[in-house]
């Protein structure tokens, strides 16, 4: 906490200008709400502090007012807040107010730069694209979408994190899936998380498949656990909901591991792509697994999917054949006499 901000004045000291800040290497402070008062597309914009108590209503009513353009569409609102900060300052709050009023409002004054209503007349709106144009879905195709709609009369909304390392193709499972939802003419969102390594470090993406408008991508409780290396599995088990599943790409659990209250699914997802001659597939029988086990999309969009994003034959093929195996495993190893299988596969 405590870095140079827009608004750190010349001569103030913060963690990231511990010497206080120079125009000749930290450039001089940036008057936001002057630079944005100059574009043709803000329709509110003003600077408010929150020095002492009419000021700070004066603040309130600015948030609401911009709030409300918001609400009724009359287009991007701004505001500037000039706040306290008794901590990072070392002043009291009585100080910190203090020098808000004193030090602050004198470089960045107080007052509304914009206030007007949108020309609603003057701009033609924007072109709609379908989701089919977006996607360059094929008439034959949309067609066929439409009735794999159908199938999910008895859908319910996911929500379903995909963890592993990168290089997985975690983040690319979470696009696949997501896109099949487009297709079925689901709400969908997707939200990656990655560190900074190209491979082996950790990811992992929330993907929201929904009927109704989705309020947020971020999952903190999901319904589906895709948990693709033991790390994942011991990070994120415990967060899916009860009586929710967690896929594991292993053929049993860690001994040392605490069942969570959900149904946890053990699929040598790994193993069984190297047999099929690629173990990039791995995502794929895991996704193929999904779908068998929750029913939340159709098997033949997951294909209709694949065949848009891979052109090779071949490549395509062992896709086919991964995501054929995921649903077999369920079948045979979950679904039908689970309870006398190998211990690991389905408790």
């Amino acid at each position: 906490g405590g870095q140079m901000a827009p608004t750190t004045l010349v001569g103030q000291k913060s963690t990231t200008s511990p010497w206080g800040r120079r125009p000749v290497n930290e450039g001089y402070p940036l008057h936001m709400s002057e630079l944005l008062a100059t574009l043709e597309a803000p329709v509110y914009v003003e600077r408010v502090a929150l020095c002492d108590n009419k000021n700070i209503m004066k603040a309130r009513r600015a948030v609401r007012r911009a709030l409300e353009n918001q609400r009724d569409g009359l287009g991007f609102s701004f505001v500037e807040i000039l706040s306290p900060c008794p901590t990072i300052w070392g002043k009291d709050p009585v100080e910190a107010r203090r020098w808000v009023a004193e030090k602050l409002v004198p470089t960045f004054p107080l007052n509304v730069f914009r206030d007007r209503k949108p020309d609603t007349t003057a701009s033609a709106a924007p072109p709609q694209r379908t989701v089919s144009d977006v996607l360059e879905i094929s008439a034959k195709d949309e067609i066929a979408s439409r009735q794999l709609a159908d199938h999910s009369h008895h859908f319910r909304d996911y929500t379903i994190k995909v963890a592993g390392f990168g290089g997985q193709g975690v983040l690319l499972l979470g696009q696949l899936l997501t896109e099949m939802g487009m297709r079925e003419g689901l709400d969908v969102s997707w939200l990656p998380s990655y560190g900074p390594e190209m491979r082996s470090g950790s990811a992992h993406c929330h993907v929201c498949l929904s009927k109704e408008r989705i309020g947020s991508p971020l999952i903190s409780h999901p319904d589906v656990l895709i948990a693709m290396n033991e790390i994942s599995l011991r990070k994120f088990a415990h967060q899916v909901v009860p009586g929710g599943v967690i896929l594991y790409n292993r053929d049993r659990l860690p001994s040392d591991f605490a069942l969570p209250n959900a149904r946890v699914i053990c699929i040598p997802a790994s193993e069984m792509a190297d047999k099929l001659g690629s173990t990039k597939v791995t995502n794929i029988i895991l996704m193929g697994a999904l779908l068998e086990e929750t029913e939340c999309l159709s098997p033949a969009t997951a294909m209709g999917v694949l065949e848009t994003k891979i052109k090779k034959l071949d490549l395509l093929e062992i896709d086919r054949q991964a995501l054929a195996a995921g649903r077999n495993f369920i079948d045979s190893h979950v679904r039908v006499g689970a309870v006398s299988q190998p211990d690991g596969f389905a408790y």
